[in-house]
């Protein structure tokens, strides 16, 4: 992963607890990595131990600490620069999901080394869609559910999201059904 996504970890744990607890996560973790480059690709491995780390260290379950990443990626990446291009793509929610593919095809651009996952949404409703999430990478699903609502309070909308299936039982996808209402 990008250097950009440990540096949200850091972030989230700083601003939300403190330097001192970030040091403590890393320590666990055993990453030695002074300063994560946003642009530099690092090995999963070490998102990962950070992520396991956070947990034990907070008490909070990793699906917890995904959870609230995806919440915060969202506001995290539109002050990091990306606030514009995320304006382009979508005035709403579903909007804004259905062009989630096209917008890593454009981050892609600064970072050539991106394996972005792929969304779908089907079954549109006035109020509901169900959003097929693919990856080739395990365990960030709960990201989705945390990253649905990060985008309900940009777009300033009431948002409930349930995985409806997992990869985990053999599911081709994970699959989430996203219930909205703007306010």
């Amino acid at each position: 992963m990008y250097g950009l996504v440990n540096k949200a970890i850091q972030d989230m744990v700083c601003s939300g607890y403190s330097e001192q607890i970030w040091k403590q996560i890393k320590h666990k973790a055993e990453v030695n990595v002074d300063v994560f480059l946003s642009m530099e690709s690092y090995p999963d491995d070490i998102t990962h131990r950070l992520v396991k780390a956070a947990s034990v260290i907070l008490s909070l379950s990793s699906a917890e600490i995904m959870q609230a990443f995806g919440e915060f990626w969202v506001q995290y990446t539109a002050q990091e620069g990306y606030g514009e291009m995320m304006d382009m793509s979508g005035d709403t929610l579903p909007e804004f999901l259905e062009n989630l593919d096209n917008l890593h095809a454009r981050v892609g651009v600064s970072f050539p080394k991106l394996q972005p996952p792929s969304f779908e949404c089907t079954d549109m409703e006035e109020n509901s869609l169900n959003l097929h999430y693919r990856s080739s990478r395990e365990g960030l699903s709960p990201m989705i559910l945390g990253l649905v609502k990060g985008l309900g309070a940009r777009f300033d909308t009431k948002v409930e999201i349930t995985q409806t299936q997992t990869r985990d039982e053999d599911a081709e996808c994970d699959e989430f059904l996203v219930i909205y209402k703007p306010n």
